[in-house]
């Protein structure tokens, strides 16, 4: 070997230390590129960048045009019979207004108006009317969810016959009429009792028809109401003959108020069956063969003292301290 093609301390394929010079270099630079790129990725989009696209909107369901359309022509139930009434809250929860009830109105619009291709409440039957209201109202509490077996819709008197969407007289509860005259168009006999001396005032106002009676149905006669503890709905108002007690009067519990007393009306005082308090205990309180009733005792001669029985019962009702109701 010469000392050309050996020197001592020199490197064996002298351009290496040089290459590996430049391999660091480019090493330097590509990460100092990679670290500018991360250090712009987490500052944000440059302001010259544009702002991505907003989703698109849904498309309306199908058939739907909206109430704007339904105002087009007909501005005047619009404004006083929607606009103005419970209903138009629809649209506010983002519902379709007036096509919740009378149903998709694009092929009504498109035909030019024409009122066969829209629901028309006059078309329907009282049964199919009253299914349409019932599919919000009967989900929106207790109050309407007993009407298909209710007395009314038995006898074919539906939502519409009571309630009016557009041309309501009372803005509550949307009434064709005020109460009683609502129920007097049905209740003739009714409006009789409501005329005698002794009467709730229902002519006045101080007591309604629905206050004791629901019109959309009920689970016991008459579509009568309960009180909250599920007694009879005259201690709604009658608090203190409502109990329990510890010596009921069978009669109050077995059979109701209606036992001794009409409720709309009596020409009698306290609404009392009988005009005379002694011949309505009689009643019950006569001696017969096998009646587990007690009869009157023997020093009751029917004598003038003994025949106001409540002067001496006087908690006819109930009593809490004497099985004779004397206190």
């Amino acid at each position: 070997m010469t000392e050309e093609t050996f020197r001592p301390g020199a490197h064996p394929g002298g351009n290496r230390p040089k290459l590996s010079r430049w391999l660091f270099v480019a090493a330097v630079l590509l990460g100092s590129a990679l670290l500018c790129q991360g250090q712009q990725v987490s500052s944000g989009p440059p302001q010259s960048a544009a702002k991505p696209a907003a989703p698109a909107k849904a498309p309306a369901a199908s058939g739907y045009v909206g109430s704007d359309a339904c105002k087009t022509c007909h501005e005047d139930v619009y404004k006083t019979g929607f606009q103005s009434t419970p209903h138009y809250n629809l649209i506010k929860e983002g519902k379709h207004g007036c096509e919740d009830c009378h149903g998709p109105g694009q092929a009504h619009v498109e035909g030019g108006g024409d009122p066969a291709k829209i629901r028309r409440f006059t078309k329907l039957s009282t049964a199919e009317a009253s299914r349409i209201c019932l599919d919000c109202h009967q989900t929106h509490g207790l109050e309407q969810s007993n009407f298909p077996r209710s007395a009314h819709a038995r006898n074919n008197v539906g939502c519409l016959d009571c309630h009016s969407p557009h041309h309501a007289t009372q803005p509550e509860f949307l009434l064709t009429k005020s109460q009683p005259q609502l129920c007097y168009g049905c209740h003739a006999p009714v409006k009789a009792e409501f005329n005698r001396p002794f009467r709730h005032r229902v002519e006045v106002h101080l007591i309604e028809c629905s206050d004791c009676h629901n019109p959309h149905g009920s689970f016991v006669a008459h579509q009568l109401r309960l009180a909250s503890t599920q007694q009879q709905v005259c201690t709604r108002c009658h608090t203190e003959k409502q109990g329990p007690f510890v010596f009921e009067h069978a009669p109050v519990k077995q059979e109701g108020c209606t036992s001794c007393h009409v409720p709309h009306g009596a020409n009698n005082p306290r609404l009392l069956r009988v005009n005379e308090v002694n011949l309505l205990c009689l009643q019950c309180h006569t001696p017969t063969m096998n009646n587990p009733i007690p009869g009157t005792p023997t020093f009751h001669n029917q004598a003038q003292k003994y025949q106001a029985c409540t002067l001496c019962h006087t908690q006819i009702h109930g009593s809490n301290f004497n099985e004779f109701f004397f206190k």
